[in-house]
């Protein structure tokens, strides 16, 4: 099956190649850029010297000719713009960016200040969380990606939120993350003499990823009260670690409460439940696909804590795109996924 990737010099675009360099049923037919069509995919980006693809422009109608599934890896609101052109042809489309994932009327252009997507595009468009909604995906035509800070929460919070053991309220995310979040493009922000030896929280109480995750809390659980989210940058280039904070409706204990999870995750290959006592690095999930997944139980406080890590490049982007892409076509779930993390 042949895959398109637009906006592939961006970070996801270029861990989209790195891991369907080696999928053994997805193949890259074409790679296309807004600005640099023309040169070859190494002339910049020389991890990839052996790799011989020249970009091409952004033609929906010539890639839907070529390929079975684009995948759009690019900034918020450029795939607003481009959904469009790819809806009434013959593929599927993955969109990594936060275009799609909004379903109530004006929240995208609240959070993102930008122009949203047509609304009956949105409403079509599945929200790929590929451990939970396995089913919609399989038969989706449009595929919204999640964010990577909303996988590594969501996927931290979806055991007390499914099983009916949270209280709905008082949810409380610490987030944070590796400057490659921020995007490929130099910024104030991201610049070395800015970032080095620094810790930085941004965004806060404002985060454009606040209502996507109320968005599926409360599709699990209807009586969720808004959550306080904040996210800060760490000097480092890859990884996420969100570690929440959930009151619980029961008494419990640790080992009930990794119990929980563990039962929950069972048949979900990319979420590995940390023993008792045990939490999980950045570092032991680098360049994988892997959601690693640590629980703990305040009998003081009734409250649990999670902390959940995960490459936001890779979970957080390409690789669950690739992972859905898998589902979508009906292949086996961790095809060209399959690796271990790098290490140290």
């Amino acid at each position: 099956m042949n895959v398109s990737i637009v906006g592939a010099t961006g970070y996801g675009g270029l861990e989209l190649i790195r891991f369907l360099g080696n999928h053994p049923h997805l193949e890259i037919a074409s790679l296309h850029t807004s600005s640099q069509f023309g040169r070859n995919i190494y002339e910049e980006n020389a991890h990839l010297m052996h790799m011989d693809y020249k970009l091409e422009e952004i033609d929906a109608e010539a890639i839907a000719k070529k390929s079975d599934i684009v995948f759009l890896a690019t900034p918020s609101g450029v795939s607003s713009k481009l959904i469009s052109e790819f809806c009434d042809l013959n593929i599927k489309v993955i969109d990594l960016s936060g275009d799609l994932r909004l379903q109530t009327p004006g929240e995208y252009a609240q959070w993102y200040k930008k122009e949203p997507a047509p609304q009956h595009i949105i409403e079509k468009a599945v929200y790929g969380l590929a451990e939970w909604n396995k089913e919609q995906i399989e038969q989706a035509d449009i595929i919204a990606n999640p964010g990577c800070y909303p996988t590594a929460t969501l996927l931290g919070l979806a055991p007390l939120f499914t099983e009916g053991w949270a209280t709905g309220e008082d949810v409380i995310v610490d987030a944070k993350s590796g400057v490659s979040g921020a995007g490929k493009s130099p910024t104030a922000v991201t610049h070395y003499s800015e970032m080095n030896e620094n810790f930085k929280i941004y965004k806060v109480n404002q985060h454009q990823h606040i209502p996507e995750v109320e968005q599926q809390l409360g599709r699990w659980f209807a009586d969720t009260k808004p959550i306080t989210f904040n996210t800060h940058l760490v000097p480092m280039t890859r990884g996420i670690m969100a570690t929440m904070y959930v009151k619980v409706n029961r008494q419990t204990t640790k080992a009930e409460l990794r119990d929980l999870f563990e039962t929950v995750y069972a048949n979900h290959p990319f979420v590995r439940i940390q023993p008792l006592g045990q939490f999980p690095s950045t570092k032991q999930v680098y360049g994988s696909n892997f959601c690693d997944i640590g629980v703990d139980y305040d009998e003081r406080t009734g409250r649990v804590t999670i902390v959940s890590v995960i490459d936001n490049l890779v979970k957080g982007a390409a690789g669950q795109a690739i992972q859905n892409a898998n589902i979508l076509m009906g292949l086996k779930e961790t095809a060209g996924l399959w690796s271990a993390p790098l290490y140290p």
